[in-house]
């Protein structure tokens, strides 16, 4: 009987779902209430500080994002900086325009389809995350410059927050102490890094006051000779010279050809709302178009909570079984994007859930079997024109690659990990790739990073995450619960589940499922897996078109860390949405 029901649902509300999307752009007749207020959302407060000085000296929303990147390149040395690289989707709204800047990391040229596989042809694993050799070439302060070009103030302004506090010193933050603790041996092992954290023989505690004038430095440089104050000239040589004596491969040739890509967004609608978020290289577009108009044709607010977490997992499984097979860098290999985002192809995959039945990974055509950890951070912000941003930014593993190049104080990446080492071999968040993500020279590896707008008819959204491989599902489960009319601190407080796909095992955070929900999924085939811990760190702030008011949301799993923050600001030109 239930599944005849779901059916039916599943049909109306299809039809339903369609009809809105073709006459609703998620647009309004007449002027918007513009913002009346800024708002930021972000991993640190130390960051949302930086945010909104900027905001209040007459920044936009893009000058704003530059403060904040840069800034939690200092405080969160664990999940970004300027040996790592990041995914920046604005919206500009004196033109309605939406940009995409592709700051991902690329390989090196010397990079090699092999280069970590032993001599009997097994995954080197620790080759691929620890050390110089894991780290591809960093986009971030590439992208700080092109995210700069959007804004009205100097680069020099935007960044002077950052280079204050790494002067007169930050705060070493109970998440900071967190994530250190299994890369502590490493950190203490390498010269930079010791130049970074130690202090009189110790790693730094919880409330301790860290200076950074190496990090201040390169700040000053790239804000006086933007690009090239990194990517070219003594910085340059330093990091390239100290890269090769650690063991790395890279060269200045890779440093000077790195560039940003501005690609087009991935943009399509769900229940009355535009949702426009990354495209490939990033996973996590794709992934998430795929899962939404899969749970389209669902009025999922109706139904039972065991019916709800049952279809959210079958979405996740085929969308997550379609990042490992098709997905890698759009300029190296061809991405179907188009196909895999349609309604019509969400349709087909649609139909072959069961309702009462778990479909076992096995049955999907794909990749061979599979293992999972997470660091990244995000920010979002809305100003008083209406500019939004949503920045995802990451040095991949905590603290990277755990190298630094002595007297730059940052830390590099580990991003190489992100490409497929070896088809069906999973790397450190347990995700799977084939050839599509294999390594090439120059190739930007596959990403789980998904920074979203959600664009209403009445309301407007911008939300992301940190968490590996969980991101796509995370977003996904944030959207819907805004969808739903949440507050952003509702939705970034929603209890998580996860499926990728591969291992075939339904995770959840503690207290998320009531035990009578889990016994009902299990009945249904699906193999469950209850976390010690919860997992990312969702930030989130909305405004109202009717109202003007706007709201921030900073994920409560890092009790007195993060901080979404309104303020005063500027305010500029009517917002235009198209």
């Amino acid at each position: 009987m239930l599944a005849s029901v779901l059916r039916w649902i599943s049909v109306l509300w299809l039809v339903s779902s369609s009809a809105w999307a073709e006459g609703d752009a998620g647009l309004r007749d007449g002027r918007d209430v513009l913002p009346k207020q800024v708002a930021v959302a972000t991993a640190n407060a130390q960051a949302t500080d930086a945010g909104l000085e900027i905001l209040a000296q007459g920044g936009n929303a893009f000058d704003a994002a530059v403060a904040i990147s840069a800034t939690l390149g200092l405080v969160e040395p664990e999940s970004s900086g300027l040996g790592g690289g990041g995914f920046m989707l604005l919206h500009v709204a004196a033109d309605g325009r939406n940009v995409f800047i592709d700051a991902r990391e690329r390989a090196p040229l010397a990079a090699s389809r092999d280069m970590y596989l032993n001599a009997s042809g097994a995954a080197d694993r620790d080759k691929a995350v620890n050390g110089a050799l894991a780290a591809a070439i960093p986009g971030l302060p590439a992208g700080l410059v092109q995210l700069s070009r959007y804004g009205r103030l100097p680069l020099s302004k935007s960044l002077a927050p950052a280079i204050r506090l790494a002067r007169q010193g930050w705060r070493f933050s109970a998440k900071n102490a967190s994530m250190m603790g299994w890369r502590k041996e490493l950190l203490a092992q390498d010269p930079g890094a010791r130049e970074m954290f130690v202090r009189k023989g110790q790693l730094p505690e919880v409330g301790q006051v860290l200076k950074n004038p190496d990090y201040a430095a390169v700040l000053v440089k790239l804000a006086e000779q933007g690009h090239d104050g990194y990517y070219r000239g003594e910085l340059a040589q330093r990091l390239v010279d100290g890269v090769r004596n650690l063991g790395g491969i890279w060269s200045l040739e890779d440093l000077a050809r790195y560039h940003v890509v501005e690609r087009d967004v991935l943009s399509f609608r769900y229940r009355g709302f535009q949702i426009i978020t990354a495209p490939p290289p990033s996973s996590g577009g794709v992934a998430l178009a795929q899962s939404l108009q899969i749970l389209a044709g669902f009025d999922l607010p109706s139904l039972a909570t065991v019916d709800r977490v049952h279809l959210l997992t079958e979405s996740m499984r085929r969308a997550y079984r379609d990042r490992a097979v098709y997905l890698g860098d759009p300029d190296f290999v061809q991405v179907p994007t188009a196909l895999l985002a349609s309604p019509e192809y969400a349709a087909g995959l649609r139909a072959a859930i069961h309702p009462e039945k778990a479909t076992p990974s096995a049955w999907l055509p794909g990749v061979t079997p599979l293992g999972e950890r997470e660091e990244t951070t995000h920010f979002s912000v809305i100003d008083r024109e209406g500019n939004l941003v949503a920045v995802t930014q990451t040095v991949n593993l905590p603290y990277g690659n755990a190298v630094s190049v002595p007297g730059t104080g940052f830390l590099l990446n580990n991003e190489m990990d992100d490409f497929s080492v070896k088809p069906g071999v999973p790397n450190a968040f347990g995700l799977v790739g084939d050839d599509a993500n294999a390594i090439a020279p120059g190739k930007r590896p596959l990403s789980s990073m998904t920074p979203t707008f959600l664009i209403g008819r009445d309301r407007v959204a911008v939300l992301g995450t940190p968490g590996g491989s969980r991101i796509i599902s995370m977003v996904l489960q944030g959207v819907l619960s805004l969808v739903e009319g949440q507050s952003p601190e509702q939705a970034v407080s929603r209890p998580r589940v996860h499926h990728q796909y591969l291992p075939d095992e339904l995770y959840f955070e503690p207290n998320a499922l009531e035990p009578s929900v889990q016994e009902a999924l299990q009945a249904r085939g699906h193999l469950l897996k209850q976390l010690d811990s919860s997992w990312g760190n969702m930030q989130a702030v909305s405004w109202d078109r009717r109202t003007g008011e706007v709201q921030a949301g900073s994920d409560p799993r890092w009790k007195s860390v993060g901080k979404g923050g309104v303020g005063e600001g500027r305010q500029g030109d009517q917002a235009v949405f198209r």
